[in-house]
C-alpha cells in the first residue's frame, strides 16, 4: 500500500513522525481517513480518537486534542496539544512511526 510522510506536532515537539498508510480522525464535518494521494485541504480536527496505520502496518490509536489538520501534495500535518496514545504512559514523546 502507498504511504505518506505524516508529522503530528505539539508545542512540546513531534508525537508522531513517520511514513503512514493512512491516519483517522474527527474533523469539523466528521469523521476522515487520510490516504496517499488524498487532494490536498485544511480543516479544524475535533478532540476525540484518532489512529495511525504505519507503513509497517502497525496501528498506533490514541485521543488527540482539537487542532489543525493540513495535507498537502507531499506530506501530511496535524498541530494539536497534545495526543494520549493508548498502552504509552502519559507524556510519552511517541516520535517513532
Amino acid at each position: 500500500m502507498n504511504t505518506f510522510p505524516l508529522i503530528i506536532s505539539s508545542p512540546d515537539g513531534d508525537l508522531f513522525r513517520g511514513d503512514a498508510q493512512m491516519l483517522i480522525l474527527r474533523g469539523t464535518e466528521g469523521d476522515l481517513a487520510i490516504m496517499a494521494g488524498h487532494i490536498p485541504f485544511v480543516t479544524a480536527v475535533r478532540k476525540g480518537r484518532c489512529a495511525v496505520v504505519t507503513a509497517e502496518e502497525n496501528r498506533r490509536e490514541g485521543e488527540i486534542e482539537a487542532g489543525i489538520l493540513t495535507v498537502d501534495s507531499d506530506r501530511v500535518t496535524v498541530l494539536t496539544s497534545a495526543v494520549a496514545w493508548h498502552g504509552e504512559p502519559a507524556g510519552a514523546s511517541g516520535d517513532r512511526g
